[in-house]
């Protein structure tokens, strides 16, 4: 099988066929998500907390995304890697650019950034770089402080039609994938049809055209608790690599998430 690439990631939503996504951190993980054919893995910010032990992203640094990202890189052959630029390491474009270089040349194969329509013209200028990129809506956790914690987007009428704008305006400005995070079910749905790139959920249900899961989230050994949205395959298998191929199969078959998983 060839490397994922993001026209391929594009045919599959346009056939119908569920992208899987997982978090991954180090050489060891990588390789067995690779093997099992999973199409994306994200070097996320989430490290600061499952990794790091912090309580939020926010002290991660780019850094220590492109330390993981060589990690991971290390070991991938098919599976497209997307690095998060971290908490405040894109704030104006010029930081941007700079910090995305940074971690394409750690091994990405693109880069993630949190927020709406304002990053429109640094997303611009990273495509027109030749750096790719996936947006990410709904709950921010880089926002975790505005928010007043990690809470449910877009229920409220005004803020789903914002949220719906601001993915228009993305794929506008060029991203080719998007991330929505803890959205309601229908919120999700109107976003997914409406967009022309495949839209890939966390907490948003199961009519987006993939799922991820931080790993942590997905074996059950994350610290504190597990989030009403994931759930662990491990327990239900007793082996790692088969919980991997548990929930590859059971997002491509709509089983992963269940209305238990999923916000309304």
């Amino acid at each position: 099988m060839a490397k994922i690439s993001v026209s391929r990631l594009a045919k599959m939503k346009q056939e119908q066929e569920k992208i899987t996504c997982i978090t991954a951190y180090d050489a060891s993980f990588a390789a067995i998500f690779d093997q099992a054919g999973i199409q994306v893995l994200l070097v996320g910010d989430s490290l600061g907390m499952v990794l790091q032990g912090h309580d939020s992203t926010l002290p991660v640094t780019v850094e220590d995304i492109a330390y993981h990202t060589a990690s991971v890189a290390s070991t991938t052959e098919k599976s497209l890697i997307i690095a998060d630029l971290p908490f405040m390491s894109y704030s104006t474009p010029e930081q941007t650019y700079n910090n995305a270089a940074t971690l394409m040349r750690s091994g990405a194969n693109m880069v993630k950034l949190e927020g709406g329509t304002w990053l429109s013209s640094s997303i611009a200028g990273l495509i027109e770089r030749g750096i790719p990129v996936c947006g990410h809506l709904g709950l921010t956790p880089q926002s975790v402080n505005v928010f007043g914690g990690y809470k449910v987007q877009g229920r409220e009428k005004g803020e789903a039609d914002k949220l719906i704008h601001d993915a228009l305006a993305l794929q506008e400005a060029g991203i080719q994938l998007l991330v929505l995070e803890c959205v309601p079910v229908g919120l999700a749905k109107r976003v997914t049809e409406a967009l022309d790139i495949p839209v890939i959920g966390i907490g948003a249900g199961t009519e987006t055209d993939g799922q991820i899961l931080v790993m942590h989230d997905a074996f059950g050994i994350s610290a504190g608790f597990c989030p009403k949205f994931s759930k662990n395959f491990l327990v239900e298998t007793g082996d790692i690599r088969r919980a991997v191929e548990l929930y590859k199969e059971q997002v491509e078959n709509k089983i992963f998430p269940g209305a238990e998983h999923s916000f309304f």
